[in-house]
């Protein structure tokens, strides 16, 4: 009898299609790289293959337990996306929303400590060191305004 495959999918706050491969739909959840995801499915013993419809309930939350929290399980320290965390000081793993929150986080400290980096993320400038000669060009001038002529038939008047 074969298996029924859920049509949608969510782990750690992601919607995930259920005829997907596990290991590329783990890839998709913001904060998980293919390191990370190749371990999640080495602990578990999941076929990389696998179809993610035809996960249990438990499954799911065994990988969201791993993916939350990759060091419990034995994943190594240089894995995870936050070590060595400004407020804790210990290393931490976060995914979707608790990632771009602590990432504006950081800009804002960065800004209100007024750091080069962080000046640099106020004015929109690039951060990393890029050159802004030619790249960069955001802005509202895009080129050169001419005056406007005037007609014709002013310019005569204005002679006589």
């Amino acid at each position: 009898m074969p298996e029924e495959i859920k049509g949608i999918v969510r782990i750690a706050g992601t919607d995930i299609k259920g005829e997907n491969q596990l290991y590329s739909s783990l890839i998709r959840i913001k904060g998980v790289g293919g390191s990370l995801a190749s371990a999640v499915c080495r602990i578990h013993n999941f076929d990389r293959r696998r179809k993610v419809g035809t996960l249990t309930t438990s499954d799911i939350k065994k990988i969201e337990e791993t993916i939350s929290n990759p060091i419990k399980f034995g994943v190594p320290s240089w894995m995870v996306n936050r070590r060595k965390d400004i407020e804790t000081g210990e290393d931490r793993h976060l995914v979707a929303v608790d990632l771009n929150f602590m990432l504006e986080q950081d800009i804002k400290r960065m800004i209100k400590i007024k750091s080069y980096k962080g000046i640099r993320h106020m004015f929109g400038l690039p951060v990393r060191g890029q050159r802004t000669r030619s790249s960069f060009r955001g802005g509202t001038t895009v080129g050169v305004v001419k005056k406007k002529l005037m007609p014709a038939t002013a310019k005569k008047e204005k002679k006589e």
